[in-house]
């Protein structure tokens, strides 16, 4: 059973000040508390509907019904499980190979689906600016399928990082170089933009490198990419030359 209490707590950290707060987030689904409860994130506890997750001490696990999931559920439809656990002490930033920048991204299915990406392509690090949104909302642990455990990310003042790197940094633009045509480095940061307006322009300013996914559609009207999607073609090609 779910007490009050413990209602409460999980409805709390849909927020990003309630979950630096108690330095706790949670979630949900087979699969990604698999991949979490396997890697070094601390359990804190382990709510579900099924007699299974033998391998949790009884003391942290808690069998509810139906009815109690939906209650603490940040989904329409709830999966069989739910389960809470401490946000991980940050780990040192990466400031070599191949790193994801991202100025702004908002969409916590973005962000997901990014870090998914990042894991697929092996991509070690990804450099937030503050303004992104959090890697523990619960729609962006949801969205990333496990792959939270395996990419480190940082949350930075990215104007400075980027200043102060002596990578080369890379960033896409509508009139940049075709990126099929161009010769890209195995070291650099990659600068993925803001969903509605691309990459700011004072981090716009220390871009090195101008790059562009080209258009080939016929009318050519299609004013711009899905950020996921574009950065799922820009990872490709720089692996693909490396």
């Amino acid at each position: 059973m779910v007490s009050k209490n413990q209602i409460k707590l999980i409805s709390s950290l849909h927020q990003k000040k309630q979950r630096l707060a108690s330095q706790l987030f949670f979630a949900e689904g087979v699969k990604v508390i698999q991949e979490l409860l396997q890697s070094n994130f601390e359990l804190e506890h382990l709510y579900t509907t099924l007699n299974d997750f033998e391998t949790v001490h009884a003391s942290k696990r808690t069998l509810i019904n139906d009815q109690e999931l939906k209650k603490i559920s940040a989904l329409s439809t709830p999966n069989s499980c739910l389960a809470v656990f401490k946000i991980p002490v940050p780990k040192k930033t990466i400031d070599s190979g191949l790193i994801l920048a991202l100025d702004d991204i908002r969409d916590p299915g973005n962000l997901g689906t990014i870090l998914r990406l990042c894991d697929w392509f092996g991509i070690k690090q990804i450099i937030c600016s503050k303004e992104t949104v959090d890697i523990y909302n619960p729609k962006v642990v949801q969205a990333t399928m496990g792959s939270i455990t395996r990419v480190n990310v940082s949350y930075v003042d990215l104007k400075l990082f980027l200043a102060q790197t002596k990578l080369p940094v890379f960033g896409t633009f509508m009139d940049g170089e075709n990126i099929y045509q161009s010769k890209l480095p195995q070291d650099g940061i990659i600068i993925m933009g803001n969903e509605a307006n691309g990459i700011s322009e004072e981090i716009e300013k220390i871009v090195t490198s101008r790059l562009t996914i080209p258009r080939f559609g016929e009318l050519q009207k299609t004013e711009s990419l899905n950020v996921a999607t574009a950065t799922a073609i820009i990872l490709s090609e720089f692996k693909r030359n490396s």
